[in-house]
């Protein structure tokens, strides 16, 4: 069963059934046993045309498989070198299975389909949790639902202190209580003598400093009351053109980079068309400097810094994540919905499977 969603209408949703097709030489049929739902996979539709996260699962237009960061395992394969079993790490799409064209790599497989040729690796891969030094056992779902968060703040923060952040001495966080926001406030926070300030709304303020992650919480009407004299930067995980401008405004030059990372006020994108005082907003994507830190240091290590850095997060989520589970059609466009309406609480993390009362793999 696949989770459809309208690309003209994101609150349009539908539930189609899986074809159970015979193999071809290569490919390989996967179970998809749970996926992580966060405001990320919003973030995906609002910028899936141009980053082309909608031609990961194709399917008939106007209808869009949105992919997600989930566990699965091999229940048939007609890859010489692909066994039966084992859990891999990657993404999927919101279904009960895949079939994948796969392509061996050691102990794990990348999806060489046609319609993959022109993604990141880091997109197309799947990964064995028993070689993954950034899994944890104990927190299997603390995993799925910041694994490739993490990745992505990581790079971020990492690709901003390659450049010393461009002389800033402190960054502005949108969106503050999002998972994503949160990985990136992790990561700052090893860096001594850069400050880290949420943005948030009133609703959410305890939460954010209850965190313990960020060194100021603020409003979003509250920046003007920010020193704007202070060097700063800004990596905007709301995508809300209101907020974008009222840093860019409030700080002018004195603000030296202002990063897009995610759009979880969905419904505010975009800006007025006059341009903004300071840096240019700039989209971050993660594969070019994964890209970059490969080269330079090696897969290996780059995944042992990461690692480092993502088990630190985890080890004190449990004083404030409460996971929830939701199985079948109605319960992953229960969370779905929640999350598109913004109406998700941050003290939650949301991991779902397509199968009716799934979960019953080992955790």
């Amino acid at each position: 069963m696949h989770f459809e969603v309208n690309r003209q209408n994101f609150r349009e949703t539908r539930a189609i059934d899986s074809t159970h097709s015979e193999l071809a030489p290569g490919e390989i049929r996967l179970a998809v046993e749970r996926f992580a739902l966060t405001t990320n996979n919003i973030t995906y539709a609002v910028v899936g045309d141009m980053l082309d996260y909608w031609g990961f699962f194709p399917t008939e237009a106007p209808w869009g498989r949105l992919p997600a960061m989930g566990l699965g395992s091999v229940t048939e394969s007609a890859h010489p070198e692909i066994e039966l079993g084992g859990r891999y790490f990657g993404f999927y799409p919101m279904a009960s299975e895949l079939v994948i064209q796969a392509e061996a790599k050691g102990n794990a497989f990348r999806d060489i389909g046609p319609h993959r040729a022109n993604h990141a690796a880091a997109y197309t891969n799947f990964t064995a949790i028993s070689d993954d030094v950034m899994f944890h056992a104990d927190k299997v779902d603390e995993y799925l639902l910041f694994r490739g968060l993490f990745m992505t703040s990581y790079l971020a923060d990492d690709q901003l202190a390659d450049q010393d952040f461009l002389g800033a001495t402190q960054t502005l966080v949108t969106s503050a209580s999002s998972k994503t926001s949160i990985c990136l406030a992790a990561c700052l926070a090893l860096r001594p003598g850069h400050r880290a300030v949420g943005l948030t709304s009133e609703g959410n303020r305890a939460f954010v400093e209850d965190l313990g992650l960020y060194d100021q919480t603020i409003t979003y009407d509250e920046v003007d009351q920010l020193d704007a004299s202070v060097s700063s930067g800004l990596v905007d995980m709301a995508g809300s053109a209101a907020a974008r401008s009222s840093v860019h405004e409030h700080f002018r030059d004195s603000l030296r980079y202002s990063l897009t990372v995610g759009a979880t006020h969905w419904e505010e994108p975009g800006s007025s068309g006059e341009p903004l005082p300071g840096p240019v907003p700039e989209f971050f994507f993660a594969p070019t400097q994964m890209a970059k830190r490969t080269a330079e240091w090696g897969a290996a290590e780059l995944m042992n810094r990461t690692a480092s850095a993502f088990h630190s997060l985890l080890d004190g989520t449990d004083r404030w994540l409460t996971v929830l589970h939701s199985s079948g059609h109605d319960g992953v466009a229960a969370v779905y919905r929640e999350l598109l309406e913004g109406q998700a609480d941050p003290a939650v993390g949301h991991v779902v499977s397509m199968v009716e009362g799934g979960f019953g793999l080992s955790t």
